[in-house]
């Protein structure tokens, strides 16, 4: 722009003698005016993007701290309907106890209301007493089974007490740091605006690569990857995976259908936040064939990651992403990921770049 207007300005001096005083003025004061007003752009420009970039590390931030609680608040309440599990089957077991104990009690008084000394029936009185005996220990036994119980359930109480008080006290926290990632979010929205209608062209296209593309592989490769270099630093560290779960597949096992899996099943909480595993570039944000909505990110040195099943997408396509940053929520009725690691062409064992937790 400097050069432009440096030229613009040369060029009216060269033919200042055809104008007059007062026009070459003007054009000078315009000159002025414009650079003025490019200067005052560069600026709104680089304050915008240090907000942007702001607005990236404020949501890596928060979108931990929510992970972490609904975490927490997830074993909490796991924890819960393990203690009810268990109050419920010791408060069943001891009104059975109570059945035995009133059986053995009634047995005792029943005899004890019939004495019978008949030197006749004396060997039925001597087993009579040995029954008695037998059953004045089973009474005890009962008695003693019932006071453990009692001691247990109060402990089981106690803890579910404790359990219930956590989850409780984090309700409050957890409300103010999700409000804090909504409103985040929100902003980030409103930056991408502008890359809405940049990349509305490029949009079309994966649309139409997604109708052609048989399979996840084919789509993932036919969004092109990061440029292939001699780098291994990408995939020396291990990464967290995109979100909190359990691998139930594995790289090479066999799936329901018999089939090889390229990439490991993640089983997740339904809802679960999901997080960029690496700074990276969005390649496809979108709905794909039986793998419900699909972000496909581009990494370091030709690596791909591909993350299935979400509920909502929160990233645009080409949108810069930090490593951590919230990028969507799973999908509630089918809380299991399929994460695909692929470089080139070819799947790579997740193993490779990410942590199973």
């Amino acid at each position: 722009m400097k050069k432009i207007l440096a030229t613009v300005f040369c060029a009216f001096v060269c033919f200042s003698p055809c104008l007059g005083a007062s026009e070459l003025s003007k054009i000078n004061a315009q000159i002025k005016q414009t650079e003025q007003q490019n200067k005052k752009l560069e600026q709104q420009v680089k304050t915008s993007d240090r907000e942007v970039s702001r607005t990236k590390k404020d949501l890596v931030r928060a979108a931990d701290k929510v992970s972490n609680l609904e975490e927490q608040r997830s074993q909490m309440a796991k924890k819960i309907a393990e203690l009810d599990s268990q109050r419920d089957k010791i408060t069943k077991q001891m009104e059975q106890n109570k059945g035995r104990i009133a059986d053995a009690a009634a047995s005792i008084l029943f005899v004890a209301s019939n004495p019978s000394f008949n030197s006749d029936e004396m060997r039925e009185y001597v087993l009579m007493s040995a029954v008695l005996s037998g059953v004045a220990m089973q009474l005890d036994s009962e008695i003693e089974r019932a006071e453990q119980q009692g001691k247990e359930l109060k402990k089981i109480r106690d803890e579910r007490a404790v359990e219930k008080e956590k989850l409780d006290r984090t309700a409050k926290k957890y409300a103010r740091e999700k409000s804090e990632l909504d409103k985040l979010l929100k902003r980030r929205s409103a930056q991408n605006e502008k890359l809405k209608s940049q990349h509305s062209a490029l949009q079309k296209k994966l649309k139409e690569l997604s109708a052609r593309a048989k399979s996840i592989s084919e789509l993932s490769a036919g969004v092109g990857s990061s440029e292939m270099s001699g780098d291994s630093r990408f995939s020396r560290r291990k990464l967290n995976l995109p979100v909190r779960g359990r691998v139930v597949v594995k790289f090479a096992e066999k799936t329901a259908l018999g089939l090889k899996s390229d990439g490991w099943r993640v089983r997740t909480r339904g809802d679960a936040l999901v997080m960029a595993p690496a700074d990276g570039v969005v390649k496809f944000a979108d709905s794909f064939r039986g793998f419900g909505k699909v972000v496909i990110m581009s990494h370091k040195n030709g690596y791909n990651t591909v993350m299935t099943n979400l509920g909502n997408i929160d990233v645009m396509l080409e949108q810069e992403v930090l490593a951590g940053e919230p990028i969507g929520r799973m999908n509630p009725d089918k809380p299991e990921m399929y994460l695909e690691v692929r470089r080139g062409n070819k799947a790579v064992d997740p193993a490779r770049l990410f942590k199973e937790e």
